[in-house]
């Protein structure tokens, strides 16, 4: 089993930053793509960047520009850079992480999510 530790978030005023960490343990394989979501009050959980293990990333509309996806395949972690936060970034932040693990089998895990909290 697999799983995800999210770090990193908490309150911040309009402008700022934050990076969140999320870190894979358990028995992995390999680490195909991550994600990182958001889900803000009343609202559904959106994807907010992704990275292949090729390092191909793609991003909300809402974040490009602002916010950066990395991975460090070596250590199984995953971050992302958050810059000029607004107040509409304020959500439950959760990584999620989909591969193989050491018995071959398929897993998608979710961690247990951090929350931003940025305000004006």
């Amino acid at each position: 089993q697999v799983q995800l530790v999210e770090s990193g978030g908490g309150l911040v005023q309009a402008g700022g930053s934050l990076r969140l960490s999320c870190a894979a343990s358990g028995s992995i394989f390999s680490i195909n793509a991550v994600g990182w979501y958001r889900q803000a009050p009343g609202k559904q959980r959106e994807l907010v960047a992704r990275i292949t293990s090729g390092g191909t990333t793609n991003y909300a509309d809402s974040v490009k520009g602002r916010f950066t996806i990395s991975r460090d395949n070596a250590n199984n972690t995953a971050y992302l850079q958050m810059n000029s936060l607004k107040p509409e970034d304020t959500a439950v932040y959760y990584c999620n992480a989909e591969g193989r693990s050491g018995s071959y089998n398929l897993f998608r895990s979710w961690g247990q999510g951090t929350q931003v909290t940025v305000s004006s």
